[in-house]
């Protein structure tokens, strides 16, 4: 259904802003009413300087292009939104939502609860499995975005992900094409891949892009990157195969053997994409491109793809179904056509039910737009009481008489009361401070059992890795914890000592009767004794297993004793942890095996609820082992959301 006379989709891409105005034809289809854009450059991919920047494009395509309309359909770039296709057993469709929202808390690479997320179901398998699209953004990307759009006065409906947006204008315009058609969209730091197949659709974001020309190109040649993006657009081309003279200008040779190169790179993704869609999603091998997107616009990008893909190759034009209002300067809009793909998808949602309908629109976003639709009504309330309460009082002026000696009469009354009030606020001081007390010592009662809580997530851990590692390399893989050192808070000179002890690391030594009850410590791994057997307390930290404790005793202390510190206890809080794993070497089943390992643990106790996600990391310089040896080692610093009071 048609939600106004005109709306407007806005593309807030990486590299460049596009907006255009829509209404519906007569016929039912899209027209084009007017349309602008406007050039972020570097500053439109950096999220320090992004929001700043698309204000101000925003302001000044507002004002150059006169647009008349404030409802509006937005689009995130690629390299902000994540998306996924999984695949769902068949269950009852009263199941669906939450076994999706399983999916969404296992696949989402930031927390549920920070993140606006949505999902199509697009269809189902020859044997009976849900194809489900998952797309998820961060919930303050979306607020910034709002912010942008909100300080010139729009009203957003939409919230749409690139690919969906590309795929409901694809469609639109391209629905009787036969066969499997792939089209290539190439932003400024992200590029979208999508395959489309009858009722069949799949997509995949490639971290590559045309800033990446321009980047090398400005580095190369001393330029500043606004001056390089100029050149590249006027000047540049993709390097034609074998041998070729090059151009006089040592600047066009420059660029051209660079787009080559970062299209060869993208080049290899997109066949990679192609084999997936073939062999995992039961697709058919394209049969024609179709190229879009602002890094398309190079010379010789047709020629690039024809000769890599073996395909005929041709421009996807959004407007191909979209009829052209009267006053739409067409020679200006041939120029960009193929930038607002995303665009038209999002004109698309006002007018019909399209074939991917998603929303990444935050609810706080909504209530608060909602509350600001409302303002008008409320201001107009209000003076509709200042007015009358005005009225009010010029004809009862006798009644206001009456109640100030009510009032005068009260506050004799009230006097007495009020020194009962100060000593009940005594009370309420004492209470507060008691609570407040209260507070503190439920906080160090909790932190008795934090040692615990950790051992048993790095545990959980630990499993995972293993099982996904021996998942991707077909062997058994064994991942284990060989040291755990706590960096503490600063002590006073007097305290520490010395300068150099005053933040030194603590080493955390732990016993084998703990480590093999939180699973840190088990059968197959060098070093383990047996079960029951527990290691010489005397002894140093074994090369091959779990650090030995100094003291059995230490086992027993409860709460805290899970981890004891060779060095006095801080008398502040641990807030860091440095972690020694151990795991099994698979150099000999491929080269980046260890480091896919290493790499898997990161991810996975990033996304624990007991580690800071972006603290959380891999430290260190990493030792490339020798293939003999049946271990490699490497550290990990956790980060811990609820620091350890001591």
């Amino acid at each position: 259904m048609l939600k106004s006379k005109t709306f407007l989709g806005i593309d807030f891409g990486a590299g460049t802003l596009k907006i255009a105005e829509f209404d519906q034809a007569d016929g039912g289809g899209l027209r084009l009413i007017r349309f602008g854009t406007k050039p972020l450059g570097l500053a439109g991919s950096q999220d320090a300087a992004r929001e700043k920047t698309l204000q101000k494009a925003l302001g000044e395509v507002l004002a150059e292009g006169g647009f008349t309309t404030r409802t509006a359909n937005i689009s995130a770039p690629g390299y902000q939104v994540f998306s996924k296709f999984v695949k769902l057993p068949p269950v009852d469709t009263s199941k669906v939502t939450q076994i999706i929202q399983y999916e969404a808390q296992q696949n989402v690479p930031f927390p549920l609860a920070e993140t606006s997320w949505d999902y199509q179901i697009l269809g189902t398998t020859a044997s009976g499995e849900l194809e489900v699209l998952l797309v998820a953004i961060k919930s303050d990307v979306v607020e910034k975005l709002f912010g942008t759009a909100e300080g010139s006065g729009f009203r957003m409906d939409i919230v749409d992900a690139s690919v969906a947006a590309l795929a409901n204008s694809f469609r639109y315009n391209y629905g009787d094409q036969e066969g499997c058609s792939l089209l290539i969209d190439i932003g400024a730091k992200t590029s979208n891949v999508l395959l489309f197949e009858k009722n069949k659709f799949y997509a995949r974001s490639i971290n590559a892009g045309a800033n990446a020309i321009t980047q090398e190109f400005a580095a190369e040649v001393k330029l500043p990157f606004a001056e390089a993006e100029k050149f590249k657009i006027a000047e540049g081309f993709v390097s034609l195969g074998g041998a070729y003279e090059e151009p006089d200008n040592p600047k066009q040779a420059a660029i051209s053997k660079i787009a080559r190169k970062v299209l060869t790179g993208l080049h290899l993704q997109v066949n990679q994409t192609i084999q997936f869609y073939r062999t995992q999603q039961g697709g058919s091998a394209p049969t024609q491109v179709f190229l879009c997107g602002g890094g398309a616009g190079m010379a010789y990008a047709t020629e690039f793809f024809r000769e890599k893909l073996n395909l005929p190759v041709e421009f996807f034009n959004p407007f191909r179904n979209v009829e052209i209002g009267q006053g739409v300067d067409v020679a200006n809009l041939e120029k960009v056509a193929q930038c607002f793909g995303e665009v038209v998808g999002l004109g698309l949602r006002n007018i019909a039910q399209c074939p991917v309908e998603l929303n990444l629109m935050p609810k706080t976003s909504k209530a608060r737009q909602e509350f600001a639709s409302k303002k008008p009504f409320l201001l107009a309330s209000a003076f509709a009481l200042v007015v009358g309460a005005f009225a009010y009082g010029l004809f009862y002026s006798e009644v206001q008489k009456v109640k100030n000696e009510a009032l005068e009469k009260i506050n004799q009354e009230l006097t007495p009361l009020q020194g009962q009030e100060t000593r009940l606020q005594s009370e309420e001081a004492a209470l507060k401070k008691a609570t407040n007390e209260l507070a503190v010592l439920q906080d160090w009662m909790a932190s008795k059992t934090t040692w615990a809580d950790i051992l048993t997530e790095v545990r959980q851990v630990l499993l995972k890795t293993e099982a996904n590692s021996q998942a991707k390399l077909g062997r058994e893989v064994g991942v284990w914890v060989h040291t755990l050192l706590s960096t503490e808070p600063s002590k006073s000179p007097e305290e520490a000592g010395s300068a150099e002890e005053e933040n030194k690391p603590r080493a955390v030594f732990m016993d084998p009767l703990l480590a093999k009850r939180y699973g840190l410590w088990r059968p197959g791994y060098p070093g383990y004794t047996g079960p029951g057997t527990v290691a010489d307390p005397n002894a140093t930290p074994a090369a091959d297993g779990a650090a030995a404790s100094t003291s059995t005793d230490d086992a027993s202390a409860g709460g805290d004793g899970a981890a004891k510190k060779a060095t006095p206890a801080s008398t502040n809080e641990i807030a860091t942890i440095n972690v020694k794993i151990r795991a099994t070497n698979m150099r000999q089943v491929s080269p980046q095996a260890n480091n896919e390992i290493a790499y898997d643990l990161e991810k996975e106790l990033r996304a624990s609820k007991l580690f800071d996600e972006k603290e959380t990391a891999l430290s260190g310089e990493s030792k490339v082992p020798e293939d003999s040896s049946p271990y490699f080692e490497f550290d990990v610093k956790l980060k811990l959301k609820r620091p350890i009071k001591l």
